[in-house]
């Protein structure tokens, strides 16, 4: 379904108010786009097939972009098909009460007067990105390329708490191997072996788009932005190293239990 859409020209919206932000005409929309600024950016949220071809349509997307917005377990990776740059990248959120990891996906098809952002699953809601990029018009006015970082930016920034959430629960399953309980964390600490796992395969992968698109030459991509592409991977680096110790640590816990 379609969570949010707009047309901005120079960082403005040109289509309504902004509390107006889900049209149903995309090809409308589309065609409010008549200087070579403006562009839409649309926000889907676990699309149907009927609903991507809608946007295809509107917006011309590419084939085989579109096959990449509707699939849901797609590593993270950046292509580009015609004038469309397909990003993918795969959002976490650590959720307290069961103590686990959600994940999700979310695939931008941007191009030079449009950005298509389909959601799957609310690992990363990104609930108020659109209203905090059109309270700042110099942030929207680098167009599409400033909606992916800022996406891209936001998912990272979210991993931080997950790795929070991962280390809580480390220290507890470290805690009951080292106590003189005869109770045994061993199906715990398989079950946050393959947390981890899932969550290197979100973020290690991440580290080769993000420095493809520091370099990357596309429309919507300018030097300011592959500044802070740049930046963003720094970040993004070191969640990686802290993913591996992870990974290390919970190894070793398991090899003592098994002792």
């Amino acid at each position: 379904m379609i969570v949010g859409s707009g047309a901005y020209r120079d960082g403005s919206r040109i289509d309504a108010a902004p509390e107006v932000s889900r049209y149903e005409d995309l090809a409308a929309l589309s065609a409010m786009c008549t200087a070579g600024s403006d562009f839409v950016w649309l926000g889907l949220l676990d699309p149907s097939p009927e609903e991507l071809d809608h946007a295809a349509a509107a917006f011309g997307l590419h084939p085989l972009a579109v096959e990449d917005a509707l699939a849901t377990h797609e590593r993270p990776k950046v292509d580009v098909h015609g004038d469309t740059l397909t990003i993918v990248v795969r959002p976490a959120r650590y959720l307290d009460e069961p103590e686990t990891v959600e994940f999700g996906q979310i695939t931008m098809l941007a191009a030079p007067n449009h950005v298509v952002v389909v959601r799957h699953g609310e690992a990363v809601p990104l609930t108020d990105l659109r209203s905090r990029m059109e309270s700042d018009p110099g942030w929207l006015k680098e167009g599409p390329g400033a909606v992916v970082h800022a996406i891209i930016d936001e998912v990272v920034e979210a991993y931080g708490p997950v790795l929070f959430g991962i280390a809580d629960d480390i220290d507890e399953v470290e805690e009951v191997v080292f106590s003189t309980s005869r109770e045994s964390p061993t199906q715990r600490i398989y079950e946050l072996k393959r947390e981890v796992l899932e969550f290197s395969k979100s973020t290690t992968p991440l580290v080769s788009v993000l420095e493809h698109l520091v370099t990357l030459d596309h429309p919507v991509l300018s030097a300011e932005l592959h500044r802070y592409f740049s930046d963003t991977d720094d970040e993004l680096s070191r969640v990686v190293d802290q993913v591996q110790t992870d990974r290390e640590l919970l190894t070793s816990v398991l090899e003592a239990n098994l002792t």
